[in-house]
């Protein structure tokens, strides 16, 4: 079992940025591949960005690149999600989940180990 605590998250003007981080405990942390997905109002769940347990590939939503960052940081057993020039269209709950596995991962469907959840509100 992996338990996964978001924090980090709140209420940003149009144009800010914040930083998610996900704190994991109960398993070695450098095995997990890890994403971000995020869910608005009324919409599915959606991918964000993910990264390989060795930090060296990254996927993100094309509607996040060149704003956000994953990143992480294994020996804090952490991951991060650096928010840049937020939109009121970024508002939604934020969760980080985990796998098992060597790949990046894009699809929610794959991932064993679920947060939850860090409320972003970005008002314009």
């Amino acid at each position: 079992q992996v338990q996964l605590v978001e924090s980090g998250g709140g209420l940003v003007q149009a144009g800010g940025s914040l930083r998610l981080s996900c704190s994991a405990s109960g398993q070695t942390f450098s095995i997990f591949a890890m994403g971000w997905f995020r869910q608005a109002p009324g919409k599915d769940r959606e991918f964000v960005a993910a990264i390989t347990r060795s930090g060296l590939i990254k996927r993100y939503a094309d509607s996040v690149k060149r704003r956000f960052t994953i990143s992480r940081d294994n020996a804090k057993n952490t991951v991060y999600l650096q928010m840049n020039s937020l939109k009121p269209e970024d508002t939604a709950v934020y969760y980080c989940a985990a796998k098992s596995g060597s790949s990046v991962y894009v699809d929610e469907n794959e991932y064993d180990y679920w947060g939850q959840g860090t409320q972003v509100t970005v008002s314009s």
